[in-house]
């Protein structure tokens, strides 16, 4: 499907790029991240309806700091510029930037001038997530104040007449009220987007890119049962058929049930390829004693890739390896000049030599919500679609310290208890993402008239639109006493529950 409108996102290594580009999805209007020192003419050939600049980790004032062809600002294009977006557009065009006396990195109010379009029906204040060391101290000549606070005397400025803005906070995370609004204003009152995009588009537009890529040729799916990777099987199945094999790992840490349950799904509602590697004893032999979750992560990464090379040998040459990597992995995972905070095994646990042609990643640019999206538009089950998401290393990084045979067993049916009154109070479908973690923790506690001394159990259940930022859900009191009560009476090795109340950041939504 051809695209009518597009917005340039350049990319300068900030952490909320991508969170940009959906944001723009979101509002029906198609954008591509591009780097930051994209040509002139690409430009130009592209014709976008509009360009964003994102945020960075440097200072633009510093030797080697990412910058941009100046003409860009004589395109008539208009252009966004978020935090060291801004900063970048002030120092270029004359204006200066400063070193902050201290860092913000908190939520504050920021006084707006609603008569510029870019804060069309905001109130005279809003909440901004204002993250950044240097500040525009003076504007650039043609541009005029449209925002500030407290500590930031120039939060946002403008230049109307050539359509050029910038805003210190950040529009695209969830701290910013309402900051979608922003993006959609800059969209429509200054880029004139008609809003022609949607994720049926992206469908289309995959399933063609996918047949081109691969044609007639032979693809592997790595398939784990998560919602991720069956997106990404069954749309792979709609683009190439029967060229498709998806092998299904079961390294036995899988939820309880769940590998049966990932077998007839595909096998009989979607008739895909499927082979069933059952190495639950080949992945706790490699996993035990190792306690550090790195580690964990590469082992479980390497055993999967080592596992599809073996059962592609036995069925013949296989050039390409079908990953469900989505953006958060990515992003997570440190690629570009971003901090890794982990590795994921789609991206970051892989051994270094793979032996295949090319891997598939075709969600790779997608958050959790759009993949689900992204689902429905396939066909696939609502209960699939909507199942909760699961990591890839499965629940070796919900068991705190060495894995064995018996935890998994204690935390498999303490996860299901907790899973399943979270459904019976009708909370399954508002909460984001809900799971048990078995720490390495033991403590007293009382059974009857003995002394016990078993391990603590840690409930953990977010709320999140993508999984980059997430709030902890407020789970009421009674359903967390009657997940309490079921996990110490009906499993054994388990004498205490307590529930995470930390939001993301600081925390990452898992424990490991």
């Amino acid at each position: 499907m051809k695209v009518n409108e597009k917005i340039l996102i350049l990319d300068f290594y900030g952490q909320f790029n991508q969170l940009i580009a959906r944001r723009v999805r979101e509002c029906n209007v198609y954008s591509e991240i591009v780097p930051f020192d994209i040509s002139i003419d690409k430009i130009k050939e592209i014709a976008p309806k509009g360009i964003i600049f994102t945020g960075g980790p440097a200072s633009v004032y510093e030797k080697d700091a990412p910058t941009v062809n100046k003409e860009i600002f004589n395109l008539g294009i208009p252009i966004l510029g978020i935090c060291y977006g801004m900063q970048l557009i002030s120092y270029m065009l004359g204006g200066n930037v400063e070193k902050a006396d201290r860092r913000e990195y908190c939520t504050k109010s920021v006084n707006l001038d609603n008569a510029s379009p870019l804060f069309a029906g905001f109130e005279n204040t809003n909440d901004c997530l204002m993250t950044h060391n240097d500040y525009v101290s003076r504007l650039p000549n043609g541009f005029k104040k449209i925002a500030f606070t407290d500590d930031c005397p120039i939060a946002a400025m403008s230049n109307d007449d050539k359509k050029i803005y910038g805003i210190q906070f950040h529009p695209e995370v969830n701290h910013t009220k309402d900051g979608i609004k922003i993006i959609h204003n800059f969209l429509y009152n200054i880029c004139n987007c008609k809003g022609d995009w949607n994720m049926s588009s992206f469908v289309e537009e995959t399933v063609l890119k996918l047949k081109e890529k691969i044609g007639d040729k032979k693809a592997l799916c790595a398939l784990s049962g998560g919602v991720d990777s069956s997106v990404a099987a069954v749309l792979l199945n709609k683009a190439i058929g029967k060229n498709l094999t998806c092998i299904f790992v079961d390294h036995g840490l899988l939820r309880k049930n769940e590998g049966d349950e990932v077998e007839k799904i595909f096998k009989e509602q979607f008739d895909i390829n499927l082979i069933r590697v059952n190495a639950k004893d080949k992945f706790l032999s490699k996993l035990a004693g190792v306690i550090d979750p790195e580690r964990k992560r590469k082992i479980i990464g390497e055993e999967f890739i080592r596992t599809f090379e073996e059962e592609a040998k036995k069925i013949g040459k296989v050039d390409f390896l079908v990953q469900g990597t989505i953006y958060p992995d990515v992003i997570e995972s440190g690629v570009g000049k971003g901090q890794t905070i982990k590795s994921h095994h789609n991206v970051g646990g892989l051994p270094d030599y793979v032996d295949f042609k090319e891997i598939v990643e075709p969600l790779r640019d997608l958050f959790k919500d759009e993949v689900r999206k992204t689902g429905l538009e396939l066909g696939i089950p609502e209960n699939l679609v909507y199942r909760q998401p699961f990591p890839g290393p499965g629940l070796a990084i919900r068991i705190i310290g060495d894995i064995t045979e018996e935890k998994l067993e204690i935390l498999k049916e303490a996860d299901y208890i907790f899973r399943d009154e979270i459904a019976k109070a009708g909370l399954d479908r508002t909460l984001n993402q809900y799971f048990a973690v078995l720490t390495n923790l033991k403590s007293v506690g009382v059974m009857g008239d003995d002394r016990t001394y078993d391990y603590t159990l840690a409930l953990r259940a977010v709320e999140t639109s993508d999984f980059m930022t997430a709030n902890f859900a407020k789970i009421p009191y009674d359903v967390l006493e009657k997940v309490s009560t079921r996990i110490v009476n009906e499993i054994k090795n388990i004498n205490r529950i307590v529930y995470d109340i930390t939001s993301k950041p600081p925390a990452t939504i898992e424990w490991e």
